[in-house]
């Protein structure tokens, strides 16, 4: 399982774990493909199983023939295989949105952890929709679904083409930019939400590009004296849940 996370899955992904195999079950963006379940989680999840299709397979194992088939020891004892029902382009996802939307889109996540902690903060605060870069990570790899608690499953998301220029689709979709930065010419507490907005975040280290931060809303988040770092997925914790509770839409 550990090389199959790495290479190409032609739409298919491995979920893991009881609450992200019930998120998986009942969205609409994702279907179960198969089950694989050690012998003791069945009696747990009856009334999953019961609730599939009658085309997906479920099958038990004791739990050292399910580790034999892992290679390595899997702990929680479930595991299903997903698909995912339709790939849209970016710029379809945005037009699909409704006029009043929150977008989060990310530049060159790299890390699984991160990847997964954004798309659970961008579910928890209500974001329509999650962009990727083409130097994204792949939201779908096990780790990445198991930190987002499932959230990677029922968030709408697209991936940028290569070379795509992000800022011009957000403009021709209507969206305002704001770009995170401790170098931004305003803070997050000063900056109203547009009816259509998109939250901008960079990697760890490097952030955002000079060229979107000279043509995006530049915002920081103000911080104690001295300090002006924080976890990505923190970041977008505080600027999602400021927009969808705090901000005054401008009208």
């Amino acid at each position: 399982m550990r090389e199959r996370d790495l290479v190409g899955r032609q739409g298919f992904f491995v979920a893991e774990g009881e609450v992200v195999l019930r998120v998986l079950v009942r969205s609409p963006l994702v279907t179960a493909e198969s089950l694989l379940l050690a012998e003791k989680r069945v009696a747990g999840l009856a009334d999953v199983i019961a609730g599939l299709p009658d085309d997906v397979p479920v099958y038990s194992a004791s739990q050292a023939v399910m580790d034999a088939v892992v290679g390595f020891p899997i702990h929680r004892g479930i595991l299903a295989l997903g698909r995912r029902v339709q790939e849209p382009s970016a710029s379809a996802l945005l037009a699909s949105l409704p006029d009043e939307a929150l977008v989060l889109a990310l530049c060159g996540i790299a890390n699984h952890d991160n990847m997964g902690g954004l798309f659970r903060n961008a579910a928890a605060f209500g974001a329509d929709a999650v962009l990727l870069d083409s130097a994204c990570c792949d939201p779908f790899y096990r780790k990445a679904i198991r930190v987002s608690v499932g959230a990677a499953l029922i968030k709408p998301f697209a991936r940028l083409a290569p070379g795509e220029d992000l800022l011009a689709l957000l403009a021709a979709h209507g969206f305002e930019a704001l770009a995170l930065s401790p170098r931004g010419a305003q803070t997050l507490t000063e900056t109203p939400r547009a009816r259509r907005t998109a939250v901008l975040l960079g990697a760890e280290g490097p952030g955002l590009s000079e060229a979107v931060l000279k043509n995006a809303k530049a915002v920081r988040i103000p911080m104690a004296d001295g300090f002006d770092s924080l976890n990505v997925a923190v970041t977008a914790g505080v600027v999602l849940h400021h927009l969808a509770f705090a901000a005054r839409r401008e009208d």
